[in-house]
């Protein structure tokens, strides 16, 4: 890949997904569902590593192209920047659980870039930024219902 223009780079999310070992049957779904995003253009995959963390507290670490089976994933192959440091690997994997298997993805918001750039050109600053998870918003949803 070759590196963005820095003053057009939108904002950079990652995620962790873990998957206890009974629920870890991969179907493919969601690599089909990452590779929309990024042929879409709404988001650039920075890095995608799949951490394996034995039941002896082992990590195994794979890289997209160390996958068998990768199928969409190929997609975003070529966009991989390896933004993930050693340090980092060893800080998600210690939030694991012996015994799964977790995704990491880091992906730059490409759709935002143009307004990131824009507020930057004017000397604006991020100052805050956070996600709301879908748990606390299925929560407020239902005290809603349950007040009405």
């Amino acid at each position: 890949m070759t590196s963005p223009d820095t003053d057009e780079l939108g904002p950079v999310d990652y995620l962790v997904v873990e998957f206890p070992p009974a629920t870890s049957h991969f179907t493919g779904e969601m690599a089909a569902e990452l590779d929309k995003l990024v042929t879409s253009g709404i988001i650039r995959v920075l890095d995608l590593i799949i951490l394996t963390k034995g039941a002896d507290g082992e990590i195994d670490v794979l890289e997209v192209d160390g996958l068998e089976n990768a199928g969409e994933l190929r997609a975003a192959e070529a966009q991989l920047a390896g933004l993930l440091a050693e340090e980092d690997v060893v800080n998600l994997a210690a939030a694991m659980e012996p015994g799964t298997t977790a995704g990491v993805l880091v992906w730059e918001n490409v759709w935002a870039g143009p307004f990131a750039s824009a507020a930057r050109r004017s000397g604006g600053q991020l100052i805050a930024n956070g996600r709301i998870p879908i748990q606390a918003i299925l929560a407020s949803i239902e005290a809603d219902q349950e007040g009405e």
